[in-house]
C-alpha cells in the first residue's frame, strides 16, 4: 500500500458549490411506494442535487474557487498550483484544470493537471497537491473536485438515477513550517474496474451488490492501517468524514470500526452521492461553523470506482468554510 506523509501543509478554506435544481427521491417513477421507502431507507438519500446540462463542473469549481480566494483575500499571483479531480471534464482535450487556470486569472507561473477520479478522488486529490506543495514548497494551491455524474445517467436505471448528484468544491492550501504532519493510505484493484463503469457513448452503469461487498471488505482494514501509521486510536480521532455512498454501506464500516455515531456527520440525505466531492461537501455542511474557530483532527476516508480508496488524517485548524452556495 501506499502511504505518504506531508508536512508544512495546512487546509486554509474549504467551499462547495451545488445545484439550485433538487428532486426527490419520492417522485420517482415505475417503482412502487413501498420500494421508494425500502430504497431511502437503505441508501439514506432522500433528495439529489441536479446540474443542468448547461452547467459543467468546471462552473461548479470556478464558483467555489470563487467564493474561497475571496474569502481567504489571497493574492492571485500567490496560486503555484491547481489540481482538478473529475470524472466529467468539460471536454476532452484540454484538460479542464488549463481551462480554470486562465478563467480564475492565475498566474502563468501556477502548474496545473488534471485527475480522473471517483469515490476515491479527494484522497488522492489531496494527497497529490499536499505532497507536491510539501517537497517544493510551492505558496499556495487549489485543490477543486467535483463531478456533473448525473449527465452521464440513464434516466430509466434504477441503479444510479435514485444515488447520484452533482457537486463541485474548492479547497485552499497554504504552505505553513508550522503546520501538522498529514498522512494517507491510498489503494487500487483495478480488477474490479467493472463495478462502476461509463464506456464510451454508453450510460454509466453500477453493479450494487460488488460495490457493496468491496466496501465491507477493503475500507475497514485500511482505516485501521491509517490509524495504526500515524500512531493513533479512533478516541484520538475527532471526526471520520466516509465518502458518502448509501447509508446501509457506511453504517456497516461504522459500526464495523467501533466508532460512535456522532464523529461521523452525513450529508446523504439532502445531496446523495455527488461521487468525488461527498468528503469536502460534508465538511462544510455539517463540520465548517465548528473547524472555522478550533483545531480538530479529521480521518477522510473515500472508497469507489476504479476499484480505488484511500484514508487521510488532517488536522483542520481555523479553516475557512462559507456556507453551500447554490447556483
Amino acid at each position: 500500500m501506499a502511504i505518504i506523509q506531508t508536512q508544512n501543509v495546512r487546509i486554509a478554506g474549504i467551499s462547495a458549490v451545488i445545484p439550485s435544481n433538487k428532486e426527490s427521491n419520492q417522485d420517482l417513477q415505475n417503482i412502487s411506494q413501498e420500494s421508494i421507502e425500502l430504497l431511502i431507507q437503505t441508501t439514506g438519500i432522500n433528495s439529489r442535487r441536479i446540474a443542468p446540462k448547461s452547467v459543467s463542473t468546471s462552473d461548479m469549481c470556478f464558483a467555489a474557487a470563487e467564493k474561497i480566494i475571496g474569502e481567504l483575500k489571497w493574492d492571485r499571483s500567490d496560486i503555484e498550483v491547481l489540481i482538478l479531480v473529475t470524472q466529467t471534464p468539460d471536454q476532452p482535450i484540454p484538460g479542464s484544470s488549463m481551462l480554470l487556470q486562465e478563467r480564475l486569472g492565475l498566474p502563468k507561473s501556477c502548474m496545473a493537471m488534471d485527475l480522473n477520479q471517483g469515490c476515491a478522488g479527494y484522497i488522492y486529490g489531496l494527497s497529490t497537491i499536499m505532497s507536491l506543495m510539501s517537497g517544493s514548497k510551492l505558496r499556495k494551491g487549489l485543490l477543486l473536485v467535483g463531478d456533473t455524474i448525473t449527465h452521464l445517467l440513464d434516466d430509466s436505471d434504477l441503479s444510479t438515477v435514485p444515488i447520484f448528484s452533482d457537486a463541485g468544491t474548492a479547497t485552499a492550501l497554504e504552505f505553513n513550517p508550522e503546520a501538522s504532519e498529514a498522512l494517507f493510505n491510498l489503494q487500487t484493484d483495478g480488477k474490479g474496474f467493472e463495478a462502476i463503469q461509463q464506456k464510451r457513448g454508453e450510460a454509466m452503469k453500477m453493479n450494487g451488490h460488488e460495490v457493496f461487498h468491496f466496501g465491507l471488505k477493503e475500507v475497514v482494514p485500511n482505516v485501521k492501517k491509517t490509524l495504526e501509521h500515524s500512531n493513533k486510536t479512533v478516541d484520538e480521532i475527532d471526526y471520520f468524514v466516509f465518502h458518502q455512498a448509501n447509508l446501509l454501506l457506511n453504517e456497516s464500516i461504522r459500526k464495523k470500526l467501533k466508532i460512535p455515531t456522532e464523529k461521523v456527520p452525513y450529508t446523504l440525505n439532502e445531496f446523495g452521492n455527488t461521487s468525488c466531492a461527498t468528503i469536502p461537501i460534508t465538511i462544510v455542511k455539517s463540520l465548517g461553523k465548528e473547524l472555522q474557530s478550533n483545531q480538530k483532527t479529521c480521518l477522510l476516508s473515500g472508497f469507489g470506482v476504479g476499484l480505488s480508496w484511500g484514508s487521510g488524517i488532517v488536522d483542520f485548524t481555523n479553516c475557512v468554510c462559507p456556507d453551500l452556495i447554490e447556483i
